[in-house]
């Protein structure tokens, strides 16, 4: 793969990204001085992995579903900024709150009340950010 491919690819996973979250990456993805020099290409590379080859995976997991899953996955790891980001995107993307809600009843069952109840109150803050409706 040429640079300007990788260029390219990185791109279009950023504009991926502003799709489903409803903003832009840039401002998470800037290297610190404090920073190796290869963490530029850690960040780039997740980025391209995360956003350019799995989420518009959808002849078999359409967006909403792989969302959902998305969910459930930091809700049970209990990575609540990333969660946050899930939730976003999950909405984002047309999975209603009655749904999300569904996944945390999910957690509940198989990773824990406790966990399943700190994520859901995340998911509470991020449905407050919504309209109602």
């Amino acid at each position: 793969m040429t640079p300007s491919d990788s260029d390219a690819r990185f791109a279009a996973a950023l504009d991926n990204a502003e799709r489903l979250l409803g903003f832009r990456l840039e401002q998470f993805l800037s290297t610190d001085p404090s920073e190796p020099a290869n963490g530029a290409d850690f960040k780039k590379i997740a980025t391209v992995h995360a956003f350019g080859d799995v989420w518009p995976r959808t002849d078999h997991l359409d967006t909403v579903s792989r969302s959902l899953v998305s969910v459930a996955i930091a809700a049970t790891l209990g990575v609540l900024e990333p969660l946050r980001g899930q939730l976003r995107i999950a909405l984002n993307v047309g999975a209603t709150k009655e749904a999300i809600a569904e996944v945390f009843l999910q957690v509940a069952v198989y990773a824990g009340v406790a966990r399943a109840f700190e994520g859901y109150q995340i998911a509470t803050e991020v449905f407050e950010e919504r309209p109602a409706g």
